[in-house]
């Protein structure tokens, strides 16, 4: 899995892309590298979309040591409140994502996509990305997961819909949308 993405695109243009409030981000674009600040897109009662920064690794679970940068086990006891909650789940505007070693990925119809993610707001306001298996793109770079990208259509869905529906989106995007430029 990815430690890197890129989102080289300012604030505004990043609302836009995601239906959001722009908020007071001052995100002018470039790389994200875990442990690093990144803005992603809450759901915020009575207001909808904002655009927030958030550091990206959350807090580890007791006896572990490192932040985490990804969830992929969905049944976790972890992970499982705060994604059963749609208070907790965001989006990760990025408009492409370093995979192991083959180079970045990108979908070339959304210059500007967003991740599934879930954030909390511990000692740090943080996120991680929600993973699942690789699609036959990223499995031939010898990926083992990949980031659950989102279609634009499903990220109401991802920020509001019941868990038993919000699941159903924890997949592989299709191969075919998508762009691999090699490193």
């Amino acid at each position: 899995m990815t430690r890197s993405y890129r989102l080289d695109a300012p604030a505004h243009a990043i609302a836009a892309a995601l239906g959001a409030d722009a908020g007071g981000d001052v995100w002018q674009g470039g790389d994200v590298a875990f442990g690093t600040y990144a803005p992603v897109v809450i759901r915020v009662p009575d207001r909808g979309r904002l655009m927030t920064p958030r550091l990206w690794g959350v807090p580890p679970p007791p006896g572990r040591e490192h932040p985490l940068a990804t969830l992929r086990n969905l049944e976790s006891p972890f992970w499982i409140g705060t994604l059963r909650h749609t208070q907790f789940r965001c989006l990760i505007p990025v408009t492409a994502y370093h995979g192991a070693g083959a180079g970045w990925y990108s979908v070339p119809s959304a210059p500007i996509f967003a991740l599934a993610g879930i954030w909390r707001d511990s000692e740090i306001p943080s996120f991680a990305i929600v993973t699942t298996e690789p699609n036959a793109l990223t499995e031939a770079s010898r990926s083992s997961v990949m980031p659950v990208i989102l279609h634009p259509q499903d990220y109401g869905l991802w920020l509001t819909g019941d868990w038993k529906k919000a699941q159903r989106l924890v997949s592989p995007f299709p191969s075919q949308l998508m762009h691999l430029k090699p490193i």
